[in-house]
Formats: C-alpha cells, structure tokens, sequence
C-alpha cells in the first residue's frame, strides 16, 4: 500500500500543477474572448482545507472537509493583484466566502490561507453568498451579499422555503470584517449591489425586489434607491431602472451583477437575465449603460444576452446557467469579466473599455417582435451587401 507521504506528496504535485496551469483565450468574437480553463474550481481549494494532514488522526489520507464547488466570486484590483472574493460551497451545502488572488487575473488563482471570518448580524444566516465588492468613496471596500434564512411562516414539513435580504459588510484590510446591519426593505431582496460613488450626497443601492425567495413575482427588475445611513441602510423608495419584459433573456427575473464601471461616454453595466424554457431556467449575461449625470438613466442597450453558456459551460449542479458579480477595470483599459457556470466553476474572459461601450452603443436594442428582429437584420445585410458588392 501507498504510504501517507506517497499519497500526500501526489496529491500536492497534482495540486501545484493546476493552481500553475497556464490560462490561453480560445474563443473571440471581437467583443470579449473567453478563456480556455476555469479560474477557479473545487480542486483549486488547499489541500490542508480539504485533508487532515496527521497520520495518527487520518491514516488514510481521507478528505475530511469537502469543497463541492467554487463560483459567484465578487472582484477587486488590490495592492497590484487580481482578487477575487468567491463563494465556496462545501459538502454539507453551506457557502462561504475565500480570497483568492492572481498576479495577472487569469491563471494562478491561489485561495488565502483561510476563508473569510465573516461576522453574523442578528439571526444567524443559514447561507451567505454572491458578494460583490465595491470600492466606494467613502474609503471602505464594501461587501454586499444575499443572506438566507429559513421562512419562519413555511408550514410545518416545509423544509425548503427561505427569506432572501442583503448583508452589508465593509473591510479596509480584507482581513478585519465589519458586519453591518442587513438592508431593510418591503419585501426580499437578492442581487443588490453598492454604487462606487455618492449620489446628492447619500450612498446608493442597485436593488432587486421580489415577492419570494425564488420568483421575483411583481418586482419589475433592477432598482434603484437611495440610502441616508449605510450603517443602518434602509430602503425607503425603490425605481426600476432596468425592467423585465415578455419573451426577452429577461422575462422572468434580472440583477445587477458587480458595481458599474464609470467610462468617458457613460456607466458600464454587466447584468444577468433569467427566462424559463423546457429544461428550466436559462440564466444568461447582458449589458447596458447609463448616463453619467444621472446613474439610473438608461442610454443603451445591446438586443439579446451579452455572454450565454458554452460547451462544458452547459454542464454542472445547476444547468444552463452563466452568473457575474465581478469583474475588474484596469488602468489600461482592460477588463476582466469574472462569470460563472452552472453553480459549479469561475471562469475568465477578457475585454476592454472601448470595446464594451462600442458593444453597447453600436447593437441596436431589442425591437420586441419578431418582425423589428427581421428588420435589424436585413438592414445589416444591405449596408454589408453594398460594401461588399462594390
């Protein structure tokens, strides 16, 4: 039989030549390409995470502490690195939250050596998840989540219906973690996300209202409110901004996904799209801008999903699902588009400012019907058509 340190010594080789493993795009459509391997996995958890490393205790080198997926990760340039703050979910079902962070935000993720200690605010949450992370300009790195509870009012027997809000957390170390009081809203609250600056002088919230935990019900779409104390954030008027509509990527529900990236010709917004369809929900992503002087003023809106899943993508817990609430601009321009696939793995693309803001204000926006459809599409076809019988 293989002895303990044969087992382990495989198991970190096997372990390093993933976390080293060189990322290369593989797909572009002159928007953004995508990359070849996933960032982030089960198997890029730390092996001292997963094993108990003492032969007395763990003879056999068993797993002790399973990793059963690593997606939904908020993102934030930090001290040079890439860093991705992601949802780890664990064996028994439960997800926390673990930094990792990258010297060139594709390839080379490797987790901190613990996860986030997270404070509990009031009754303690069953599940946290899907952070995003905004740099405001208060000074504080602020971390918004969805905080899961169990609906005190389900039936007796009913073991699956939960209450949705959103935590508020705020960090200048990304070690020390205040917990802030959960948003209080009319209703349930998922996908809520920070807004990087003031707005006449109050911090603002990018909020999804929904009637229950799963169907967004009346709430119409993506919200906009206004909040006078962070530290005791309260929703007290809501406006759609970006609203759901019949047979579109979006009929059924949509979210905000990171905070919004300011550029020259307006905010950048990457988002999520929910529609059914025979095998269940499809979850895609779209973009859409904003106007400078005023954040909840929609100036464009490409037609149709941004990014839908690919190949592999397909494949996991939750199928045919794409999910951001990250991404990070650099200096230069570049961006890295943080997504996930299927509740199951992260994964990369890459674009540019430039890029996405052409994106948004060249395609021509949903025309509702199949009829404007056919026209957009002839018009592109004539105006290609006398380039290039020229």
């Amino acid at each position: 039989m293989t002895s303990f340190e044969e087992k382990l010594s495989a198991l970190e080789t096997t372990h390093e030549a993933l976390l080293q493993k060189k990322n290369e795009p593989y797909y572009v459509n002159g928007v953004y390409e995508r990359y070849r391997n996933p960032v982030l996995t089960a198997e890029h958890a730390p092996i001292f995470w997963r094993y108990d490393l003492n032969p007395e205790t763990n003879p056999f080198l068993e797993e002790r502490f399973g990793i059963h997926a690593v997606f939904n990760s908020g993102a934030v340039k930090w001290k040079g690195k890439y860093l991705l703050c992601a949802r780890v979910e664990a064996a028994d079902r439960k997800s926390f939250f673990a930094l990792a962070e990258s010297p060139n935000g594709v390839d080379n993720f490797r987790f901190m050596d613990y996860p986030v200690r997270l404070p509990e605010w009031g009754e303690p949450a069953t599940n946290v998840y899907d952070m995003r992370l905004t740099a405001h300009e208060d000074g504080w790195l602020y971390g918004v989540f969805c905080v899961e509870r169990k609906d005190p009012s389900a039936p007796e027997g009913d073991l699956s219906s939960a209450v949705a809000c959103a935590g508020i957390a705020r960090t200048k170390d990304l070690v020390n973690w205040e917990r802030l009081p959960d948003l209080k809203a009319k209703c349930q609250q998922r996908n809520v996300v920070l807004f990087p600056e003031f707005v006449d002088g109050k911090y603002a919230l990018f909020t999804r209202p929904q009637d229950g935990f799963i169907d967004a019900g009346n709430g119409g779409g993506i919200g906009w409110a206004l909040i006078d104390d962070i530290t005791n954030a309260e929703v007290k008027e809501e406006t759609i901004i970006n609203r759901r509509f019949y047979h579109t990527i979006k009929e059924q529900k949509n979210g905000e996904g990171p905070a919004p990236i300011k550029t020259s010709k307006g905010w950048l917004h990457l988002a999520h799209g929910v529609r059914g369809c025979a095998s269940g929900l499809r979850y895609v992503l779209y973009m859409y801008m904003t106007a400078l002087d005023d954040p909840t003023r929609v100036i464009a809106e490409p037609a149709g999903f941004f990014m839908a899943p690919e190949g592999e993508e397909y494949v996991g817990d939750v199928a045919n699902v794409l999910f951001t609430n990250g991404w990070i601009a650099d200096p230069d321009g570049k961006v890295f588009i943080y997504y996930a696939s299927c509740d199951t793995r992260l994964h990369v693309a890459t674009s540019t400012v430039d890029r996405l803001v052409d994106y948004c204000m060249g395609t021509e926006p949903d025309g509702m019907r199949t009829g404007k459809t056919v026209e957009r599409l002839c018009s592109l076809i004539d105006r290609n058509l006398s380039i290039l019988r020229k």
